[in-house]
């Protein structure tokens, strides 16, 4: 009955030989539902505030630290993937390591980073979408596709009457159909995942190959701008110098967000004691890179303090008088918006049925269904959540609480493989975490140091929301848990 007893590796042996979900994802299916939950809104909107308010050409630079800082996460994830190729992500790795309550606490959190973030994403989405309608001509009415405060806003900046009522349709309606997808099955996912891949990275080419034309290198210079303090949005920030670019890391950081769902798909995968691992570092190298070039080729292109900060990437080329490309970066972002939000619905859902193949949750959240051998029910119900929540909703703010989810996640991570290495040397390990030691270290640090940068109010409603998730732990879980019940 303690909290801290650890769900044996032969039971997670045993999980795997039960397996009902379908195998049908290769290695590169893999990799390609990483760049899909990597690639999408950060590209295209926090490129313009980092580099116009904090690290300048320097981005190049933050997207770099960030990237290996994630890096420590991601090759902490791989070993545990290669090790434990399951379906419950940080969830199931903490489980087989460090404890019950540990694994439970970081999975009530992931539900912060895939529902969260996947709200987030359907409102961004709508956005996008709603520009993309612009473009031809055609407008939905402002109490149609915002919430009601969003809505309240946007009608007093335009000097008209604010509406009694507001409700973002579009948001509403994507949800739906991502759920709908889902629920159809993986195999349909995956390729509307990959369509959607190939259109986003050919994209992210396009702004790479044909923006470089119109580089000017003294935009470039100075590459770090002189260092000072701002005030921004109330808070004293410091802006440029090192330490902006350092702040500009903790920005970017989140366009990173997204690799750890490939481990989520362990179930679902051919072999995924090899590919999942390389699928994890494969997603993240590339996407790295792209991130690199192209924030290279935007403050070539437009001088860093004249940049957009809500839309970076096509007033850059708007500006150099490349007007039908906005086009193109417009449905590019689009399509990139809806491809994470599938693959955040889908590790959602995963972990759940993790988690209640543990008896940590209901019987309702692992229910199969009996023709496309999908979670049906729990993928309604977040559905559900995020489709009611995206179209009400103002969520300027949970996207940070996405965030600490997240960073609390990989950091656990990396204290996790330490422990396995020390309490399980004798594992087979198709993948091992090189320097295993330093590199978990590293990985905590960096985490804990981006916690360290989030709002005070965020911190107050993470904790509020972790005391719910201790007493939903104690109330149900503990006395549930098939360690307690194993013929259950």
């Amino acid at each position: 009955m303690s909290i801290w007893r650890v769900k044996p590796v032969a039971a997670f042996e045993a999980d795997m030989k039960k397996n009902d979900l379908k195998r049908v994802l290769t290695r590169w299916g893999l990799t390609s539902l990483g760049i899909g939950a990597i690639i999408g809104g950060g590209i295209f909107t926090l490129t313009g505030i980092a580099a116009h308010d904090y690290a300048g050409p320097a981005l190049a630079l933050s997207f770099v630290i960030a990237g290996i800082g994630c890096l420590f996460a991601s090759l902490c994830y791989a070993e545990f993937a290669s090790v434990l190729p399951v379906e419950g992500s940080a969830y199931a790795y903490a489980y087989g390591t460090v404890g019950e309550l540990f694994a439970w606490f970081i999975g009530w959190n992931l539900i912060l980073e895939y529902m969260m973030g996947a709200t987030t994403v359907a409102v961004a989405w709508s956005g996008y979408f709603v520009k993309f309608l612009h473009l031809f001509h055609l407008d939905f009415p402002i109490w149609l596709c915002n919430d009601l405060a969003t809505a309240t806003e946007k009608c007093a900046e335009q000097g008209i009457a604010a509406p009694s009522f507001a409700f973002n349709l579009p948001a509403f309606l994507i949800t739906w159909l991502v759920t709908y997808i889902l629920i159809k099955g993986i195999k349909e996912a995956a390729k509307t995942n990959n369509i959607i891949v190939i259109i986003k990275v050919a994209v992210v080419l396009f702004v790479i190959i044909v923006g470089a034309f119109y580089v000017d290198t003294a935009n470039w210079h100075p590459f770090i701008p002189d260092e000072k303090t701002t005030l921004i949005d109330g808070v004293e920030k410091v802006s440029f110098g090192f330490g902006g670019v350092l702040t500009a890391a903790t920005i970017v950081f989140f366009a990173y967000i997204g690799f750890d769902a490939v481990s989520t798909q362990a179930g679902e995968a051919i072999n995924p004691k090899k590919d999942v691992p390389f699928a994890i570092i494969a997603s993240l190298v590339i996407c790295t890179v792209l991130y690199i070039l192209v924030s290279l080729v935007l403050t070539g292109m437009v001088r860093y303090d004249q940049l957009d900060k809500s839309a970076p990437v096509a007033s850059a080329f708007s500006e150099n008088g490349i007007n039908w490309a906005v086009f193109v970066i417009t449905l590019a972002a689009t399509a990139g918006l809806f491809s994470v939000m599938l693959v955040m619905m889908l590790g959602q859902t995963r972990i759940f049925l993790g988690m209640a193949k543990d008896g940590l949750l209901p019987n309702f959240f692992r229910t199969l269904h009996p023709t496309f051998q999908t979670p049906y029910k729990s993928t309604l119900l977040v559905g559900a959540i995020i489709s009611v929540v995206a179209a009400l909703t103002p969520i300027s703010k949970v996207s940070e609480m996405c965030s600490m989810g997240t960073l609390l996640a990989f950091a656990m991570v990396c204290v996790a493989v330490m422990i396995l290495r020390v309490k399980k040397p004798e594992l087979d390990r198709p993948y091992k975490t090189p320097a295993v030691f330093i590199v978990g270290s590293l990985g905590v640090a960096f985490n804990l140091f981006l916690m360290y940068f989030v709002r005070k109010e965020t911190w107050i409603a993470f904790i509020v929301w972790g005391v719910i998730g201790i007493s939903v732990y104690f109330i149900y879980s503990k006395r549930n848990s098939k360690l307690n019940n194993p013929d259950n």
